[in-house]
């Protein structure tokens, strides 16, 4: 495993990359570059999902999938007056936004600063003020007084907006602040189980996915998995975190470990690998948790129904305020969520596919 510097840097420089959905190519590249010497190949599906391969002794495949755009806007129309009016690329909740730091990405890849706009407060009737706003009457504010400035910087409509966040470790040094940990926090994971197994033989091949496009309907999941064909699959993300004032209750929380999702909106957990995974955390004393969200989604949508079925689960990390500037994790969690996995994929071999085959037969 990395040190907790090397942690650091990895995880700074694959959550300040730019990287909306349907513009993920920069996060892929650092993913890449991480792996450089661990994989025994690369390999891209059409839509961009990285997917690096280490071989095994066996006929086994087992994919690890953490998505790697965040959520953004793509720049739908220039005022006249040099404003930039957006469309949101995910899910979004409009009162998160005003005055956050933007960058405007253009198709050449130049990037300038900008800062969300709105209407003032001043002179607001009190039941506006309240309202959640529209983020049709949300702009960015470029610093520019006419739209024949934005055009002479190569600004044009369909654009790429990401949010902009510095990395941050925060007052008690495991809890680490910044944008998009969903989901690069897990696309990290995925590095590092891979990383892990650099010295080691293993009988299944491992494939390590870095997927595109899971904000907008879990896309790169799907092509991903049709390029792979794996047998065993895991997808790896964030969820609610029930430790924040006025949330509800839940076993997932911040330091607690990794969290077995029992199920989402888009997949139920196959039991024997669900169990398979428990019983890990318990023989080697690895921190966990449960999980359970009624809305939401994961790759494991996609990945659970392609074919005639592929065994799978999600495992989450405890986020707080994913889709907005600023997201927190906590270290431990994600270490846990590493070493689950690591041993997971150290042990899997053709006996222990044929159990997890067996299980519902």
């Amino acid at each position: 495993m990395m040190n907790r510097e090397e942690q650091l840097a990895f995880l700074k420089e694959l959550t300040e990359a730019k990287g909306i959905s349907g513009d993920e190519k920069e996060v892929s590249r650092v993913m890449k570059k991480y792996l450089e010497g661990y994989a025994d190949e690369f390999d891209y599906d059409n839509l961009g999902s990285l997917i690096a391969l280490k071989k095994g002794s066996q006929d086994v495949k087992v994919m690890l999938s953490g998505h790697i755009d965040e959520v953004g806007f793509i720049v739908s129309y220039i005022e006249e007056d040099g404003f930039l009016r957006i469309s949101p690329v995910g899910g979004w909740w409009a009162h998160v936004l005003p005055s956050q730091k933007v960058s405007v990405k253009t198709l050449d890849g130049n990037v300038y600063m900008g800062v969300i706009g709105s209407i003032p407060p001043h002179g607001m009737k009190p039941e506006v003020r309240s309202k959640v706003m529209d983020i049709k009457d949300l702009y960015v504010d470029l610093g520019v007084s006419n739209k024949k400035e934005v055009l002479d910087l190569g600004i044009n409509v369909g654009d790429s907006v990401i949010p902009y966040t510095e990395f941050m470790v925060m007052n008690n040094p495991e809890y680490l602040c910044s944008k998009a940990f969903d989901d690069r926090i897990g696309a990290a994971v995925v590095v590092e189980v891979m990383r892990n197994l650099k010295d080691k033989k293993i009988k299944s091949s491992l494939y390590s996915v870095g997927s595109v496009q899971e904000e907008v309907g879990l896309r790169g999941a799907r092509t991903s998995t049709y390029k792979v064909k794996p047998d065993v699959a895991i997808a790896i993300d964030v969820s609610m975190s029930y430790d924040v004032p006025g949330s509800s209750k839940g076993e997932s929380k911040l330091g607690k470990g990794v969290a077995l999702s029992l199920m989402d909106s888009s997949v139920i957990a196959h039991r024997g690998l669900f169990k398979m995974l428990r019983d890990i955390c318990n023989e080697k004393n690895i921190p966990f948790t449960y999980d359970s969200l009624v809305a939401g989604g994961t790759d494991s949508g996609e990945i659970n129904k392609s074919f005639d079925g592929v065994i799978n689960m999600t495992l989450s990390l405890p986020c707080r305020y994913f889709h907005s500037h600023n997201s927190v994790i906590n270290l431990k969690d994600y270490n846990a969520c590493v070493d689950l996995l690591t041993e997971f994929v150290s042990r899997l071999d053709k006996d222990m596919l044929e159990e997890l085959k067996n299980y519902k037969k």
